[in-house]
């Protein structure tokens, strides 16, 4: 797809100007309630699929296909790190005032990473056609593991090596200083925990790229397709997790069925490299795709609400839900992360 500079340039500008208004609307530290947190989904929805639009009627709709392919498929992918996410709030005891800043500062991130591994992906893929078949066989053996794991993420933040890292290079807090990531004990500097947990969080990202990346390559090889649709799926990230925060392990079925995502992605996958290799090999549509992860993801989704947990189960596998305010107090001097490494 034969896209303009300058279409890079407004989608960094419209991406710059969502950041800045996002950072205005919170710039004072409060919890954030389900009801404003829909609203912020619905509002980055909006957006997603607002473009995906403007895609299909600029560039027709092969492009228009994958781009919604894309964007629901990384939208279904940051389901597990919602799971890790909360995970290391509840490691960290993190104040749920706290929580967005956090998020936000690794939203921009992992868009700054996502543009790295997307590009160099890209590149790979279009230059080594054998490099389908690493990536489809890669992305089967996650379906597995993550299928044999009922998707739970297999992760000890306190254990880290960035963590660790980090304990090294600076003394840490045992107490939260508001939103500040560093701050000064005495007269020397110090990290607060809340940069511990953006380490964790920036790594977590990283981790997940690895699947990710592979997978939306797998539905386009167009540079600005997938990044576009990438960056659009991570900037509503934030609101999703405060949507579904406390609810995530209800929906039990989710892991299993990002599994199957990945299992039917990686297969994609090898069609698409034996294609390569093979004139007249079948390959999987791109409406085809779309459908797969609509049908997957919903069915995952209306199962888990149909054959509940029991709530033995629930109270066993619940993680972190929004703190309230007398629990946001005491967190902020129980925090673990200054513990040896």
């Amino acid at each position: 797809m034969d896209v303009p500079l300058w279409a890079w340039a407004a989608f960094a500008a419209f991406v710059t100007a969502a950041l800045l208004f996002d950072l205005f609307k919170h710039r004072n530290a409060h919890v954030i309630e389900f009801r404003e947190a829909l609203r912020w989904s619905a509002f980055w929805l909006t957006l997603g699929f607002g473009l995906a639009g403007l895609i299909f009627l600029t560039y027709g709709g092969q492009a228009g296909a994958e781009f919604t392919s894309a964007y629901l498929l990384e939208k279904s992918l940051a389901v597990d790190n919602l799971f890790v996410f909360a995970l290391i709030f509840a490691y960290f005891k993190v104040p749920a005032a706290y929580q967005h800043r956090v998020l936000f500062f690794g939203v921009i991130g992992a868009l700054v990473a996502r543009a790295i591994f997307l590009a160099a992906g890209v590149a790979v893929v279009s230059t080594f056609k054998f490099v389908l078949f690493v990536f489809g066989a890669f992305l089967l053996y996650t379906a597995i593991k993550m299928w044999r794991d009922d998707g739970q993420p297999d992760v000890d933040p306190g254990k880290s090596l960035p963590v660790r890292m980090l304990r090294k290079v600076l003394p840490v807090s045992t107490e939260y200083d508001g939103q500040k990531l560093l701050t000064r004990r005495n007269g020397v500097l110090m990290a607060t925990p809340l940069l511990a947990v953006l380490v964790s969080i920036e790594t977590a990202d990283i981790v997940f790229a690895v699947d990710s990346v592979p997978a939306v390559l797998a539905v386009s090889d167009d540079l600005f397709i997938v990044y576009t649709s990438n960056a659009m799926a991570i900037l509503g990230l934030r609101a999703l997790y405060f949507c579904l925060s406390g609810l995530l392990s209800r929906f039990h079925y989710l892991g299993s069925g990002l599994a199957l995502l990945l299992g039917f992605i990686g297969v994609k996958m090898l069609m698409q490299g034996a294609h390569a290799y093979i004139d007249g090999f079948p390959t999987i549509p791109t409406p085809a795709s779309l459908a797969v992860i609509v049908l997957v993801l919903g069915g995952a989704v209306l199962a888990s609400l149909k054959w509940p947990q029991a709530e033995s189960e629930l109270d066993e596998s619940e993680l972190s839900e929004p703190a309230e305010s007398g629990q946001s107090e005491r967190a902020e001097t129980e925090s673990p992360v200054s513990a040896s490494p």
